[in-house]
């Protein structure tokens, strides 16, 4: 038999196109690398308590056609987010909002809180904020910068706020209401009975083979259908042929305790440098404590999130340098800090309602099919050549320093004289 469709991934973006494929009458197949559906939204029952394997997930939308397609696979609770900031014991609101100031400073006004934060602005002399640091303080203030800002911030990054782009921090939500809920969509909330189920309830009638590796296999599953949706990591499906994507990744560190209550909230940020971890999930308060049966759950689970970095830094490869450069000659108004800024502020606006994204997309691909025409077509034929990166290494036949080069396999070690 051969499928329509071959679904690499059973995430919610795999498991949405599997059931609408499904739908239309189409024959599908999905394969799952992990021994387990739903990609990193997976929930885990422990102990009658739905674990976020892969870290926090809430669903929220402003969209109501998204919200009636999931919510026929799910009931969703009314979970709302409210994260709080811990600075060496003391506790603030999230997002930045009047509950933040009045305990940073004392004051009970909008009005008061904006001037505060305009007085520690212009002490601080910014005008155009050119980095992180200076964007922060001119939205929230020193104070809070200092608290509840940098050190998160440097922990996520690995570097320090003043070599961060400002448009990073463009997005964090600052408000001059007593409103606690992080997100300002519509809709909000999280599966009653955990992610994994509603995933299992789209891939209903489905064929899944879990513990698949796909590109292991990838000639024989890709005779299996007539189209392959791929959904997995871009630099694993090209082989590596460009070098490593350097994702920041997340560690978990999982505990079970025998108390009913740990911090009593379902995320708790960690804004100190000092502090190891970013943040603490107890996960029994994504569904307000209670199990299925509604009666309180009397142990809890927490995790500790930490950033995993390769040293201090995250360095950019040869490759990456030369491909990057080639694109700022092709493409300057794209590969632009100011061009991020807008288009992530353009998305802010398609998720709040406000901007069609069929606009926002038409508006961008038309100056840059003609960018990527004239590229292509300038480029034909033309072989970029990567530098070799000499190394200490001595070659036992001639003594030469030995090379670093690239090649369709990944780097490899040479002599500069073969």
């Amino acid at each position: 038999m051969k499928y329509d469709y071959l679904i690499v991934g059973s995430g919610l973006y795999g498991a949405t196109v599997a059931h609408e494929a499904k739908k239309a009458g189409k024959t599908v197949l999905v394969v799952e690398k992990r021994p387990h559906i739903a990609g990193n939204v997976y929930t885990e029952e422990i102990g009658k308590i739905y674990v976020h394997k892969y870290g926090a997930h809430i669903f929220h939308t402003n969209h109501t056609e998204v919200w009636n397609f999931l919510r026929q696979f799910a009931t969703f609770n009314r979970f709302t987010n409210s994260p709080v900031a811990n600075y060496k014991g003391e506790l603030y609101s999230l997002p930045f909002n009047m509950y933040t100031f009045n305990k940073m400073w004392g004051v009970v006004t909008p009005k008061e809180a904006m001037e505060k934060i305009e007085e520690q602005k212009a002490e601080a002399g910014i005008t155009e904020p050119k980095n992180l640091e200076e964007q922060a303080i001119s939205l929230v203030g020193r104070d809070i910068f200092e608290k509840l800002v940098k050190g998160y911030t440097e922990k996520q990054w690995g570097r320090d706020c003043k070599e961060l782009p400002a448009f990073i921090i463009k997005r964090l939500p600052v408000r001059f209401t007593f409103d606690n809920n992080y997100f300002n969509a519509r809709y909000q909330g999280i599966p009653v009975g955990g992610y994994t189920k509603m995933v299992e309830n789209m891939l209903e009638g489905i064929e899944v083979r879990l513990n698949t590796d796909y590109l292991e296999q990838k000639r024989e599953l890709d005779a299996l259908a007539e189209k392959i949706i791929y959904t997995g990591p871009i630099d694993a499906y090209f082989g590596y042929q460009l070098g490593y994507l350097q994702y920041r990744s997340v560690r978990f560190e999982t505990e079970q305790l025998e108390i009913p209550n740990f911090q009593g909230n379902a995320a708790v940020n960690y804004t100190d440098r000092e502090t190891p971890w970013t943040r603490i999930i107890e996960h029994k308060w994504f569904e307000f404590g209670k199990d299925k049966e509604g009666n309180d759950i009397p142990n809890t689970i927490i995790s500790r999130e930490y950033v995993v970095k390769e040293g201090k830094y995250l360095k950019p490869t040869i490759l990456g340098t030369v491909i990057t450069n080639l694109m700022k000659e092709r493409f300057p108004d794209i590969v632009d800090m100011g061009f991020t800024a807008d288009m992530e502020s353009h998305l802010d606006e398609v998720e709040e309602g406000k901007r069609d994204w069929k606009e926002v997309l038409s508006t961008f691909y038309e100056s840059f099919q003609k960018e990527l025409t004239d590229a292509e077509n300038a480029l034909e034929g033309e072989r970029i050549k990567i530098p070799a990166e000499v190394t200490e290494e001595k070659c036992d036949v001639c003594g030469a320093n030995m090379v670093v080069k690239s090649g369709r396999f990944g780097r490899f070690l040479a002599c500069p004289n073969y």
